[in-house]
């Protein structure tokens, strides 16, 4: 039966993505936001009706209203939904109903996640699966960040955040790495590692457990799991039935890698994008696509086309010899990751890395761990952090700029200043990596357009 689903913070990429769902499976989506992103901006060009701004009237007629981790008990579309007997979800309470029915697969962890989840949907996609799926990014081959297929697999980005991914039951599950992540959420390190044991006991009992080896937490959930189930590991240890080996660069290209499979079957496979972390992550959709038992050769096909998700490592153009990248990074352990990955494809060039923190309780809780993660970079911004849904506190980025082992660090408050510091000193054969989970992808944006236009005297780009 189609209903009619209100969502309360449309436009980020979880709400979105499961707006896009409902509206092509035939129901009525209408939404509303403060700000209207692209993702919303898309919902409605598909015939999802959008509101900018939030008002008691814009729920009426909903049979159910899905509201953002952000969304307040106070919003007054929730307040008015509530009043008028409407049930108002989050989207943990609303993923089992979504999903129920298919055969899903869930990819979790600290990091890459994202692009794991893009990996698996590509290749199936590629297999003639037809499957659906969500991604907490817009994947640039599928050209969204979801879609009902008619298929029986259901691929889901599995978000820790707000326990988001406690509200699916995984045939098959993967978990790429877990770190210390979201103390907003998780106030100790212990409620964060639960977590995950948690979203694992609620695996189907006859499923798999794909881990990586290489990273300790997940090992040792994985093997806490042995006691559940069918558990199977991938990485470079000796531990894993899916062995990675050989990983290595070559100057502009992308990972290449030996993966060796637990009959002993062993496939060289190159990658369009750079960075080891995405050696591993291929690996996962091998390990992944091998249990299910479909064609290794299709998979190594469509995993050398696959070409990333936008602010993953996405590279915007060159534009008078410096080119400019966006990357969603804002974990000391991403940014280390994506800081290689730039430095492996582009060895011999200058490498600019700004970094905008995000939230301040990830600022302060992982401090330490952020001091020693730009040492590949020629050159460090930071900038001020982004409250993101805290509220805003006297701390500065600038206490940790002053501590990051680089010679050559800059703390500059304002995204404006930073671009006017970057018109000044970028020259041709730079590259620009722009680091931010919140607003600052706006740099690379105003840079693509003045580097799009004749230089003027005094821009040491000229």
């Amino acid at each position: 039966m189609r209903k009619h689903y209100h969502f309360i913070g449309i436009g980020g990429t979880g709400l979105s993505a499961i707006a896009r769902i409902l509206l092509e499976q035939g129901n009525t989506i209408s939404g509303s936001d403060m700000i209207l992103s692209p993702l919303a901006l898309e919902l409605r060009s598909l015939g999802a009706t959008i509101y900018e701004g939030h008002k008691a009237e814009q729920i009426v007629g909903a049979d159910m209203v899905i509201r953002s981790s952000a969304i307040k008990d106070e919003n007054e579309e929730v307040q008015a939904a509530r009043n008028a007997g409407i049930p108002v979800l989050k989207r943990v309470d609303f993923l089992h109903e979504l999903t129920s029915g298919f055969r899903l697969i869930a990819v979790a962890g600290t990091h890459g996640k994202t692009t794991t989840t893009a990996m698996a949907a590509w290749v199936f996609n590629q297999l003639d699966l037809d499957p659906s799926f969500i991604i907490g990014g817009t994947s640039k081959d599928l050209k969204s960040n979801a879609h009902a297929g008619r298929g029986d697999y259901f691929v889901v980005e599995a978000d820790e955040y707000d326990s988001m991914f406690l509200g699916l039951a995984p045939d098959s599950l993967i978990i790429t790495n877990v770190e210390y992540d979201h103390p907003d959420c998780y106030p100790t390190r212990e409620a964060y590692f639960n977590a995950f044991k948690e979203l694992v006991r609620k695996m189907n009992k006859d499923g798999v457990l794909l881990v990586c080896a290489d990273h300790p937490q997940a090992f040792e959930i994985g093997k806490w799991a042995e006691q559940y189930g069918n558990v199977q590991y991938y990485g470079s240890s000796s531990h894993a039935q899916y062995q990675i080996k050989n990983i290595h660069h070559e100057e502009q290209h992308g990972v290449c890698f030996r993966l060796r499979f637990p009959d002993g079957k062993e496939i060289d496979q190159e990658l369009s994008i750079p960075g080891d972390h995405n050696a591993y992550n291929a690996s996962a959709v091998f390990a992944l696509i091998d249990r299910l038992g479909f064609s290794i050769e299709r998979t190594s096909q469509a995993l050398s086309k696959f070409s990333g998700t936008e602010r993953r490592f996405d590279i915007l153009g060159t534009f008078q010899g410096i080119t400019l990248i966006d990357d969603y990074g804002h974990h000391p352990t991403e940014i280390r990751s994506t800081i290689h990955a730039a430095r492996c494809k582009y060895p011999q060039n200058r490498i600019f890395t700004i970094w905008q923190p995000h939230t301040y309780s990830r600022t302060q809780e992982l401090f330490t761990d952020y001091l020693d993660a730009f040492h590949e970079s020629d050159v460090v911004i930071v900038t001020e952090i982004y409250a993101s849904r805290e509220k805003v506190q006297n701390y500065s980025a600038k206490q940790v700029a002053e501590k990051i082992n680089n010679a050559n660090v800059h703390f500059i408050a304002s995204l404006q200043d930073t671009t006017k510091f970057l018109l000044q000193e970028l020259k041709s054969g730079d590259v620009v990596l722009v680091l931010s989970a919140g607003d600052a992808n706006q740099i690379n944006q105003v840079l693509s357009r003045e580097l799009s236009t004749p230089p003027t005297e005094g821009r040491g780009h000229a």
